[in-house]
């Protein structure tokens, strides 16, 4: 089943359930209103959105109209909490290599995450705001996925059902300002304004053999101002599958149905396969000439980013977002 929020006007948007194509759509208005209704009661509501999904596949649907993507808030525009891991070892050997640093051995056991802004998500084509192109703007892409109530002390294994939805993240990062917060030692907060998300959420068994363990086995599709930068595969080299992240997060609290995990930037050993965010071509360029030489986004540039199943077709729609000034 695939979902997604329009904009209405209001801060939670109107629940929609799309088609398996991204072609058309239908209110789930006598269902559920928010998709939040329906993670906090998931046994009852999600079968009847699912019936729904199935009459609208199937061109049933007496009420179906086109989807637009540009019309999309993120599919939960404000959630109980947004918690960023960085499952990818690899992104974490580049930038420590292009310091010429060790990373620490706890890092390969012991996954690493901070508790981001989540009461205001941006959506998948909405423009992206900052005040000044000194900060150093860089997207992330990454894979993200939206949880059932989960106990405390849960094992990986358990928190894997736990899973509702799965979705894409631009997880924004202003590299100029991560060095001074880092040194205060107590982790991101300016430097990490609003993600932005994919313009529907899909629920696991959709993903067929791409989803296995926790991890999706598909390309990220990376484009910068048109230009493709990035084809990483997020399945093989993800180090932290999302049922251990899930587990981090709730070794010493629950954390409550509508709560969103990311994945941290997908990451790749081969560098011929590109990037998923500024920040590694940086690092590859120290490592390699001794110096970074691509520049951070500037305003009016663009990025979009989107994951194709094995049939060419989209299967979250993409994150489509231009860097703009502030007002």
């Amino acid at each position: 089943m695939k979902l997604a929020t329009f904009k209405d006007g209001s801060r939670d948007g109107q629940l929609v359930v799309v088609s398996r194509d991204l072609t058309t759509a239908h209110f789930a208005t006598g269902i559920a209103t928010r998709l939040q209704q329906v993670l906090d009661d998931w046994n009852f509501l999600s079968p009847q959105l699912q019936d729904l999904y199935v009459t609208l596949n199937q061109g049933k649907a007496r009420h179906a109209f086109e989807f637009v993507p540009s019309l999309c808030m993120a599919p939960l525009p404000r959630a109980v909490q947004w918690a960023d891991g960085s499952a990818y070892i690899n992104h974490v050997e580049l930038v420590r290599k292009s310091r010429k640093a060790e990373v620490p051995e706890s890092f390969y056991t012991d996954p690493l995450m901070y508790q981001g802004g989540s009461d205001d998500l941006q959506g998948p084509c909405d423009d992206a705001p900052f005040a000044s192109a000194d900060w150093g703007i860089d997207f992330e892409a990454e894979i993200a996925v939206i949880t059932a109530d989960v106990p405390s002390g849960v094992t990986p294994d358990q928190a894997l059902e736990g899973i509702r939805l799965v979705m894409l993240a631009n997880d924004w990062s202003l590299r100029n300002l991560i060095p001074a917060e880092l040194a205060k030692g107590f982790g991101f907060f300016q430097s990490k304004p609003a993600t932005a998300f994919s313009p529907v959420a899909v629920t696991p068994d959709e993903l067929g053999d791409a989803w296995q363990n926790g991890r999706l086995h598909l390309p990220m599709h990376v484009s910068w101002n048109g230009k493709k930068v990035g084809l990483c595969d997020a399945g093989p080299e993800m180090t932290f599958h999302f049922g251990q992240l899930i587990a981090h997060l709730c070794k010493t609290r629950r954390a409550r149905a509508g709560s969103i995990i990311g994945s941290g930037t997908v990451s790749n050993k081969d560098w011929s396969k590109g990037y998923s965010c500024i920040a590694e071509k940086r690092c590859i360029e120290t490592i390699e000439d001794g110096a970074p030489k691509t520049p951070f986004m500037a305003f009016g540039d663009t990025v979009r980013i989107e994951i194709k199943g094995a049939d060419g077709r989209s299967v979250f729609g993409a994150i489509e977002q231009k860097v703009v000034p502030a007002r």
